[in-house]
């Protein structure tokens, strides 16, 4: 079968059924794919060295001549070494390769080669280990490195690539019409597809990743708004605006801020429409968004429907619960918890009050979209801390309900330029207000040389009578890292903290371990929580006005904002004291800036700015398809000019149903796994 660019890998020639699957373990499935796998950087073999002045332990550009190719020695564990003599002309070097028959095989004697690797040896005897290497008639001295997998060589794909290219060039294809490319100073995807590749130049090279980037961020747009635009279907959950809740916010135990007002105001209006309403609200960390979704719940129920909170751990679902009580219970709003650590008994029984609709809010982790779980007439879905829940468990509540309204909460701050795109599909309401009363909490930075004063100053904080966090970095849940946790909890007990009541927190122990001493805690039953980021959100004692975090270089600039957010929560002047004794540029840098500002979103886009988006978010799903070319970060010109080209594109042809449109919706679909269809 001949291969064309959308066949299976295995028929390109010379890739076959091994290395199609060491293909797919990329992703990479089709000639298609092959050509969109970019570059992870280039091997500039344009200048290169003589033998005699490679620079020996460092890596070197050589061009060398093999002379004589000696037998392959296969040794103890299957290792396979492969070495050859070579020469510029001057000075012999002796080639090394290991386990890679195939690339030694392709080596002829008597051709001329451009070789890079690190070079070894000394004045009187060189070696060149597992070179990359092209030959010396290659047109193209600026080559792509891949990102590869085991049993994949550089060689090999680029060998493939090329072929690929070679199809490309047989059935050429377009995504945007050449006014489009005109308008926004873009190159022909053809000449951009090969230049990602094989550039003939540096500005080739860049001007190539500028086109394939703004398509990367176009697509993004686009299947924001088409998802955006699935989500407008009609809602079964129409609510009356004539119904008003004035009794409630008048009857909560503050003044809401105007923030606050405003967000109750915009969801709802949404509420009130026909379809459903898919809203963001972001705020920092105690800003009061619990307030504003308890008035959504509770115009919910005045109009004869439920609502269901989904929290991402069972500590922050309490939380919730707690607070949306407080403020729905005195209102005749029953409120209920359901988590995966009930008895089955209490499940059952939660279960009936759920589907009779006896239950008005329902609260609770996953365990709310379990299959068991029915509800009478679920209008409002609102999801806490979205980006840690995967696409799926998202969705899974949603289809409790027939096209219900959701409201997702985030209490990280990010960037509104970043939002706009993760949460592309949603509106936002955002609460930049503190509420009244509300202090700014002091930071300071210091090194582990001031570590004895810090703890005085804490000890003076617990004889006044308030609460303490010691947080202590537990990145990787490891055995390892708790053992060094729970060693630091007992050595602070008979040292710094002696005479005060000290317990440890940590993400290992059961959730009925975690709310016993919580619930200790916030009785002021143990004054100092010795804990991991477990405490990162969600936990609220008014009474804890200082935080001590230890090897600060460890956390984010948000995430180190998320865990200050737990104290300065109530009437007391708070502290957060960060501790390292890395000295480094940047991190100096990230610490004046926790000392300087406690405005959560302008930490997120410095903390953005630092760190790009992917470890902005770690390992936390943030639904964001992954971006190959394009660097959120770096490239907002570039993202303004695609969302500017995506609503011109879709308001002359908003499904992207035109035959020149055809595979620009295929790569979008591509992007989003297809949930934009349908």
């Amino acid at each position: 079968m001949a291969a064309n660019l959308f066949s299976e890998i295995e028929y390109l020639k010379g890739v076959g059924k091994a290395r199609g699957e060491k293909y797919r373990k990329l992703g990479i499935g089709s000639p298609y794919d092959l050509i969109y796998h970019v570059p992870r950087a280039y091997l500039d073999f344009r200048v290169h060295v003589p033998v005699c002045q490679a620079e020996c332990g460092a890596y070197n550009v050589l061009k060398l001549t093999v002379f004589r190719k000696m037998p392959p020695q296969r040794i103890r564990g299957g290792l396979v070494i492969c070495k050859a003599a070579a020469t510029d002309g001057i000075d012999d070097i002796l080639i090394v390769m290991y386990n890679n028959v195939y690339g030694f095989q392709a080596l002829k004697e008597g051709e001329t080669y451009y070789m890079y690797g690190k070079v070894s040896g000394n004045f009187l005897r060189k070696e060149i280990s597992a070179p990359v290497y092209i030959s010396a008639n290659e047109n193209v001295l600026i080559q792509p490195v891949y990102h590869l997998t085991q049993g994949l060589s550089v060689n090999m794909v680029r060998t493939n690539m090329r072929q690929a290219l070679e199809l490309m060039k047989k059935e050429p294809f377009e995504t945007l019409p050449v006014n489009i490319q005109r308008k926004y100073g873009l190159c022909p995807l053809t000449w951009a597809l090969e230049n990602i590749h094989f550039p003939e130049s540096d500005a080739a090279s860049e001007t190539a990743r500028q086109r394939l980037a703004f398509d990367e961020l176009l697509k993004l747009q686009l299947g924001m708004a088409l998802m955006k635009k699935r989500s407008r279907r009609n809602t079964a959950f129409r609510m009356n605006s004539d119904l008003d809740i004035s009794e409630f916010t008048s009857g909560l135990p503050f003044e809401l801020t105007g923030d606050q007002k405003k967000a109750i105001e915009e969801i709802v209006s949404d509420l009130c429409r026909d379809v459903p309403m898919n809203r963001l609200l972001q705020g920092d960390v105690g800003s009061g968004k619990t307030a504003v979704a308890a008035a959504a719940c509770y115009f919910a129920s005045k109009n004869g429907m439920q609502s269901a909170l989904m929290a991402p751990t069972e500590i922050l679902a309490l939380q919730h619960y707690r607070t949306l009580s407080e403020f729905l219970e005195p209102f005749g709003v029953k409120v209920c918890l359901l988590t995966g650590s009930l008895t089955a008994k209490k499940k059952a029984a939660l279960y009936e009050q759920i589907a009779s609709g006896e239950t008005d809010v329902i609260v609770g982790t996953h365990a709310i979209i379990q299959k068991n779980v029915e509800y009478k007439a679920l209008g409002l879905v609102i999801t806490d801390e979205q980006h840690r829940f995967g696409v799926a468990q998202r969705a899974a509540l949603a289809e409790k309900s027939d096209a219900p309204h959701k409201l997702v909460m985030s209490a990280t701050p990010i960037p509104r330029t970043l939002a706009l795109i993760i949460y592309g599909d949603l509106d936002i309401s955002a609460i930049t207000q503190l509420p009244k009363g509300r202090k700014p909490v002091q930071t300071y930075a210091v090194t582990g040389k001031l570590r004895s004063r810090a703890f005085g100053f804490v000890r003076g904080k617990l004889d006044e009578g308030r609460q303490a966090y010691v947080v202590c970095p537990m990145i990787e849940e490891s055995e390892s890292d708790l053992f060094a946790v729970k060693t630091y909890a007992e050595n602070a007990q008979s040292g710094e903290l002696k005479g005060y009541t000290v317990a440890l927190l940590h993400g290992k122990m059961s959730a009925a371990e975690k709310e016993r001493t919580m619930k200790k805690f916030r009785a002021g039953e143990i004054q100092v929580l010795i804990c991991t980021t477990v405490v990162e959100v969600g936990v609220d004692v008014p009474n804890a006005a200082v935080m001590v975090i230890e090897n600060a270089e460890r956390f984010g600039l948000s995430q180190l904002h998320q865990l200050r957010g737990r104290v300065g929560r109530g009437e007391f002047e708070s502290s957060c004291i960060l501790i390292t004794d890395n000295t480094s540029e940047e991190c100096v840098k990230r610490m004046k800036i926790m000392s300087s500002t406690s405005d959560g979103f302008k930490i997120s886009e410095e903390d953005l700015k630092m760190r790009g988006p992917g470890d902005f978010f770690g390992n936390a799903q943030h639904g964001l398809p992954p971006l190959k070319i394009a660097d959120i970060a770096c490239n907002m010109e570039l993202m303004n000019k695609a969302q500017n080209c995506a609503k011109e594109l879709l308001a002359a042809d908003p499904e992207l149903s035109a035959p020149e449109h055809k595979t620009l919706k295929m790569d979008v679909i591509k992007l989003f796994n297809r949930e934009i269809v349908g």
